[in-house]
């Protein structure tokens, strides 16, 4: 079953829902919340974290639906809007998208083009909640292969697939939460999880945002890789957008101790070696990928400053048409018998 939230001042509006939807909330597919203003809508999130959409109108009085899309992402980051209203003009329509609208449906009503757009969100935002499911589960971030499959998986054939793995180029991201390791012997632990999982949900979003792959968490670090089309760009996209996310974040105050989050982040592209990593006779393997090109992209973040995206002189090369760069210096990252030149991203 689908919630929905309606946002709108007209009194009737409710009446008319629930008439021409009467047969698919009979059969319990769709189930109506209803608001008459984007502040009670604020709080009707929150009484039903399990909505799938909102349909809002513009002008409302209190706060109206311009207003109340800006404040969706951060009260239900899954939860999508669609804007239903008379002002159904081409400005009001991009100001609607622009400002994080699905979709747009004009007023007078036609229900059945209304009754197609709620389908088509819903769809969207499912997909949306199995792919944050199927992360928080572990399916995508570890690629882990549990003991049933492994089981299953006894002849020959099934191994050498298992253990198979690929050469690509691809492009992979380190992120650091800096100065962090320093205050987890000096606040609750309870807390440090915390304050750590909800840095790490910014930085998931923004690599997410660019089809990025969440590789692995290694204590308060993240590494991604992007691969496809425009991999490099997209990863460099990812680092810029999730480094503004958490500069916009307020510092995090916990008695006597005083945390400002930074990151750090280091970039490479590159050749580098794809596939299940582990040890088969302990039924434990990780897809995720290895190879220089990867060590150069974790020393690169471990040179970078709070705020800092590092990246070589080879990556800047192919970069500095899209992206404004500045030269750092020279580095001697471990492993590597000569400097690496290095520069930063700026934006």
């Amino acid at each position: 079953m689908s919630k929905i939230l309606v946002v709108d001042d007209e009194p009737d509006l409710e009446v008319l829902v629930k008439q021409k939807f009467r047969k698919k909330i009979r059969e319990n597919i769709y189930e109506f919340v209803f608001a008459q203003n984007g502040q009670e809508a604020l709080e009707k999130v929150k009484e039903h974290p399990d909505l799938d959409l909102v349909l809002s109108d513009i002008n409302m009085p209190v706060m109206d639906g311009l207003t109340l899309l800006t404040h969706l992402p951060e009260a239900n980051p899954t939860l999508k809007a669609v804007v239903v209203s008379a002002y159904g003009d081409m400005q009001n329509i991009r100001m609607a998208m622009n400002k994080g609208a699905f979709d747009f449906v004009c007023k007078p009503v036609d229900f059945e083009d209304l009754d197609l757009t709620i389908e088509k969100t819903i769809v969207y935002v499912q997909q949306l909640q199995e792919t944050l499911k199927a992360i928080k589960e572990n399916n995508i971030l570890k690629m882990y292969v549990d003991e049933n499959v492994l089981n299953f998986m006894t002849h020959k054939e099934f191994e050498t697939s298992l253990l198979k793995n690929e050469l690509l180029e691809a492009t992979v991201l380190f992120i650091d939460v800096c100065g962090f390791t320093s205050i987890t012997e000096r606040i609750p632990a309870n807390t440090v999880v915390s304050v750590l999982n909800g840095l790490f949900d910014k930085i998931v979003a923004g690599i997410i945002a660019q089809n990025g792959h969440v590789d692995k968490f290694m204590g308060d670090a993240v590494m991604a890789v992007f691969r496809g089309e425009y991999h490099m760009d997209r990863a460099i996209d990812a680092a810029l957008s999730i480094k503004e996310e958490i500069a916009k974040l307020d510092e995090i105050v916990e008695g006597e101790i005083r945390f400002k989050p930074e990151i750090s982040i280091g970039i490479n592209s590159g050749e580098m070696v794809s596939g299940n990593i582990g040890s088969a006779s302990l039924k434990r393997l990780d897809y995720t990928v290895i190879g220089d090109s990867v060590n150069v992209a974790q020393r690169l973040q471990s040179a970078a400053k709070a705020g800092q995206i590092l990246i070589s002189e080879e990556t800047y090369q192919k970069a500095k048409e899209s992206f404004s760069c500045e030269y750092v210096g020279e580095f001697t990252l471990k492993n590597k018998a000569k400097p690496v030149v290095t520069y930063e991203v700026k934006e």
